[in-house]
């Protein structure tokens, strides 16, 4: 008896095998992305959380070959309205594949993944690392903000926050700051595929969303343009897109 007690108990909490076969095809694409002068046919597939609902817990590409029998799968976890977008990033003369979701949250923040074709198979290449910037709250409602080490920081007057920076104790009514206080800087949101003039091939711009007491405090959006070459990613150009006034000066 206790012997068919444990085997229920195990058969009850043991993990499920993922099941395909309520899958929803989201998109279907015909691109060449083996290289072999054929578009091959990729269907976007999802599972649902819920049946109303519109998060999927489970996305994934299959990729047939129309010449052949050969079939490939890429998995890319759970997320929102995803998409694919080609463009040969890499500069190997096939196209590679960019999945991007939204996760959902507040931060607008997106799950990206970079598939390439390599050997008979499709591997997972890193994409590029956030920018390492700095950005901090200063005296008389300004901020400083850094994209790269070596460069002078840029200066911002918030004072149109100033009332809500106030409230929040953040700063005294003489514009003092009362303690040290960083911004908010959250890793790369999402990518975007350009095509960059002065190489002539493509490469990748990504957005990095920089903010003050909060989310939705915006101070401004990091933009960065990417190329790759010797199998790694090169920072090209990077600057600070934001409404805030720009202030003259260094910070002190």
């Amino acid at each position: 008896m206790a012997y068919i007690s444990l085997l229920l108990l195990t058969l009850f909490f043991a993990p499920a095998e993922a099941d395909h076969n309520d899958a929803i095809l989201i998109h279907t694409y015909e691109e060449d992305v083996t290289g072999d002068g054929e578009a091959e046919l990729l269907e976007l597939k999802g599972k649902l959380f819920a049946a109303d609902g519109v998060y999927y817990q489970d996305i994934w590409v299959d990729i047939s070959s129309p010449s052949s029998d050969k079939t490939w799968r890429i998995n890319y976890g759970g997320g929102y309205d995803p998409e694919l977008q080609f463009a040969d990033l890499t500069h190997n003369g096939v196209m590679d594949i960019l999945y991007q979701s939204p996760t959902g949250g507040s931060g607008g923040l997106y799950t990206s993944q970079l598939n390439q074709w390599e050997k008979g198979d499709f591997i997972e290449l890193p994409l590029p690392v956030e920018q390492p910037v700095k950005g901090e709250f200063m005296d008389d409602f300004k901020v400083s903000v850094q994209l790269l080490p070596k460069e002078e920081p840029i200066l911002l007057d918030v004072s149109g926050q100033k009332e809500e920076y106030i409230r929040l104790n953040l700063y005294n009514d003489q514009g003092k700051l009362l303690e040290p206080t960083t911004l908010m800087i959250d890793p790369v949101a999402f990518f975007e595929v350009i095509e960059l003039e002065e190489e002539n091939q493509p490469g990748l711009k990504s957005f990095q969303q920089i903010s003050g007491a909060y989310h939705a405090d915006q101070i401004g959006t990091v933009e960065s343009t990417w190329i790759y070459d010797k199998d790694e990613w090169i920072l090209l150009e990077t600057t600070l897109q934001t409404e805030l006034p720009r202030l003259e000066g260094s910070v002190s």
